[in-house]
């Protein structure tokens, strides 16, 4: 089989679909993490995420279904911890990390399941992806993208400025329950595409590869779903190239193309910010107004310090941009 009869099978044509919804959703709602300086929310709800597939395992129903469910709850309990509770953002996402990882391979080798069975969700498997998988995919990034793009002004402005959004009369907590939500959303999305302990990585890095170029949010937002789009089908495809050779997973392979576009677009990233800086114009600066008065405080002569200038039978002595001729035992100002 050649190269391109890969593209002619159906499981391949599955997980291009899902390749190119996975870049479209993350990056749209990892635009509004990364603005709230919360870029590791992504892990601590994947984290989350692995007790909802193990309990799906454990219950036999569907382990997408329980995902969304339990990543969606541990969104909203550790928005609240970090708004109500005396624990800071970073130790909920830390309380996240441990506990949700602990309890879902617990929870796993309780149902009966080995390691085999949960890797295909922490590290991605497009090539067994099935048409339910793609259908609930394209439905929750429908729902994603429907969100993020109609209420991105108000997102945009609680993510930027709290207390400016709570002035200007938007329920700050309301839209940040939402944020949490919908980046619960999009990780059980991006759970089959390239995993849940590598799904942070498809919300952050297309967003920090876009602010390179990108001179504002409207820019930064598409061009990071632009970003997420050509890593997500480009590392498919690629790794679907070597496959020939070696045995390499879709998942990481989208994630190093991500990595590889943000260091490949770094240095003209640096050389836009320093033109844009070198072509800012100088602030006027107003001149001092020049105050003249008739009274000099201070008295010249021969010992007074200032350089003095011999011409004739008198010498000059230049002070405050003045001369003043000195004539034996006194002096005239002129």
């Amino acid at each position: 089989m050649s190269f391109l009869d890969l593209f002619s099978l159906e499981f391949m044509q599955r997980a291009l679909l899902a390749a190119l919804l996975t870049g479209l959703a993350a990056p749209a709602i990892g635009t509004f993490i990364v603005q709230r300086r919360l870029a590791l929310l992504g892990d601590g709800i994947g984290h989350v995420a692995v007790t909802g597939v193990a309990l799906g395992l454990l219950t036999g129903t569907s382990p997408t279904w329980t995902a969304v469910v339990v990543a969606v709850l541990g969104a909203v309990l550790m928005e609240l911890i970090r708004e109500r509770g005396h624990t800071n953002g970073d130790v909920a996402l830390a309380l996240l990390f441990y506990g949700g990882l602990a309890g879902g391979v617990l929870i796993t080798g309780i149902a009966g399941q080995g390691a085999a069975t949960l890797q295909a969700y922490l590290f991605g498997s497009l090539n067994s992806i099935s048409p339910d998988d793609v259908l609930f995919t394209a439905l929750l990034t429908v729902v994603v993208l429907t969100v993020t793009l109609g209420l991105s002004p108000q997102l945009f402005a609680v993510a930027s400025d709290q207390d400016f959004a709570r002035v200007a009369g938007l329920r700050v907590r309301a839209y940040n329950l939402l944020i949490a939500v919908l980046a619960a959303v999009s990780i059980t999305v991006a759970m089959r595409t390239v995993g849940l302990l590598l799904v942070s990585a498809l919300m952050v890095v297309p967003v920090a590869t876009s602010q390179q170029l990108a001179r504002s949010f409207r820019a930064t937002l598409l061009g990071a779903m632009a970003v997420g789009c050509l890593a997500s089908v480009g590392g498919l495809v690629l790794s679907a190239a070597l496959s020939f050779r070696v045995s390499v997973a879709p998942g990481p392979t989208i994630v190093l193309l991500a990595l590889a576009m943000f260091t490949a677009t770094w240095p003209l990233g640096v050389w836009l910010r320093r033109r844009s800086r070198l072509m800012a114009p100088f602030p006027e600066v107003s001149a001092a107004p020049h105050r003249s008065t008739d009274e000099h405080p201070h008295e010249h002569g021969a010992d007074c310090g200032h350089p003095a200038v011999p011409h004739g039978d008198h010498v000059d002595y230049v002070h405050d941009g003045h001369r003043h001729a000195v004539h034996g035992e006194h002096y005239d100002e002129h």
